[in-house]
């Protein structure tokens, strides 16, 4: 019998490498990991963690200013964004040192160093060879920008976190999640914000009726330019000059060009081996994590699935079983709920009204848009709004989507509901938490008339 050095060999350690590096140990197996940037990946440091607490500082902005029609005085109101860069760093600094600690816990070799692939079973890491059983290739991704004339000048979707001042003026190029969560946060923390999209609505792949809503709300705050690419971007004496294929131009203090990411595999060594990449860079994988090398695995934002950390967690942990105790279930990617968390937020869960007819279902809608209660004193024009997608022959909820306040953490609720087959008349039947806007999703009883 072949010997090891190891028996599983992990490259990257973020959310879905250390989960597997954990499960992988806690069953026995001899796990090392080679990191060469921060503990935590993407999340942690330069995603959904510090993007969701200038989140919450900018939701404090509209909290102080709905509360003056309830009675608040709130004069005075300023914003520091050196404390908030502080505080972000503190909180990201205390987490890179528990994903360390769950390592160090578990007594998985460490190696903080870039890794690349001899072979099959080697691995190049901190200049020495090491021989391993199984691969996990676990890398993430990392911001994509387009090149044109004065791209240099714009800074990405990592650089944000760092900035050392909060810019007067802003342009956030992109229509993603990313880019329309950045706009959102940047005009209530104060910044003059234009966001510029190619599209005619931005969150592409999101349910059409609530792209469009969507689009309508955070255009009441935010300077939109849809349909426009940026030409160049040249600059001046006051700032930088950007310049549109549509003739138009704008002067701005900071470009921040949010317009994807793509999975990180350049200089891992994989033309050394049989594991196959799609046309975006992404690690091609089976229902199983698989590659087509047999004994190299891959799992999160490198595969290019669904870039979400709990998915790049469950994968993380698939494998990890897969290979160590005979668990051998597949993941289900099918209703798995995600949040944007922009102002105000989007829920969803399930599939769109367009995927669902796509795929040859008869179906129920039911939407609406509703006027919190809330806002008939603070007299924010802001409305919400909640959608179900039914299956007519099984009446089961399909699809969900909701804009309005904290909807990831209401259609969180939902998606086990969903998961459990739950059907319209479970909604219906379903007494509501009066007066909440959750009370929407089990009163609907009116179906969109269909033209």
């Amino acid at each position: 019998m072949e010997e090891f050095d190891y028996d599983l060999f992990v490259i990257g350690a973020g959310s879905g490498g250390v989960r597997a590096c954990r499960i992988a140990a806690s069953l026995g197996a001899k796990v090392a990991v080679a990191e060469e940037r921060y503990f935590g990946g993407t999340c942690v440091n330069v995603g959904c963690v510090p993007k969701k607490l200038f989140s919450y500082a900018a939701h404090y902005r509209d909290d102080m200013e709905d509360s003056r029609g309830f009675g608040w005085n709130v004069s005075g109101m300023s914003f520091n964004w050196q404390t908030l860069l502080e505080n972000k760093n503190d909180e990201i600094n205390r987490l890179n040192s528990i994903y360390k600690a769950i390592l160090d816990s578990n007594e998985v070799k460490v190696f903080q160093a870039r890794a690349r692939i001899k072979d099959a079973h080697t691995i190049e890491v901190d200049g020495e060879s090491v021989s391993t059983k199984y691969i996990l290739i676990a890398t993430g991704g990392w911001p994509w920008v387009p090149e044109y004339e004065g791209s240099e000048h714009v800074i990405n979707s990592n650089d944000v976190f760092e900035m050392h001042q909060l810019p007067k003026r802003l342009l956030v190029v992109g229509g993603g999640y990313i880019s329309v969560e950045f706009a959102s946060i940047f005009t209530r923390l104060g910044c003059d914000t234009t966001l510029s999209y190619r599209g005619d609505q931005v969150l592409r792949g999101f349910d059409e009726e609530i792209r469009h809503f969507i689009t309508a709300e955070i255009g009441k705050q935010i300077t939109m330019k849809l349909q426009t690419n940026v030409d160049k971007i040249v600059k001046s004496n006051n700032g930088l000059r950007v310049f549109f294929d549509t003739g138009c131009e704008i002067e701005v203090d900071c470009v921040l060009s949010a317009t994807g990411r793509k999975p990180l595999t350049a200089d891992l060594g994989l033309e050394n081996v049989n594991v196959k990449l799609s046309d975006n860079g992404a690690v091609v994988v089976n229902d199983h994590l698989q590659t087509a090398e047999p004994n190299i695995y891959a799992v999160g934002d490198v595969v290019d699935r669904l870039a979400l950390t709990p998915v790049a967690l469950a994968e993380g942990q698939l494998v990890a079983r897969s290979l160590f105790s005979g668990d051998s279930n597949a993941i289900a990617y099918q209703n798995i709920p995600t949040a944007v968390f922009c102002h105000p937020n989007l829920g969803t869960c399930g599939v769109t009204e367009y995927e669902a007819k796509k795929k040859g279902l008869t179906v129920d809608i039911y939407v609406d848009a509703i006027k919190q209660l809330k806002h008939t004193l603070s007299g924010r024009d802001e409305l919400a709004m909640i959608k179900l997608v039914i299956e007519r022959e099984t009446d089961r909820v399909i699809g969900l989507h909701m804009v309005g306040p904290d909807a990831g953490e209401l259609v969180q609720g939902f998606a086990v509901a969903m998961n459990a087959g739950a059907t319209k008349q479970d909604f219906d039947r379903t007494i509501g938490i009066h007066p909440t806007l959750a009370e929407e999703f089990v009163t609907m009883r009116t179906k969109r008339n269909e033209h």
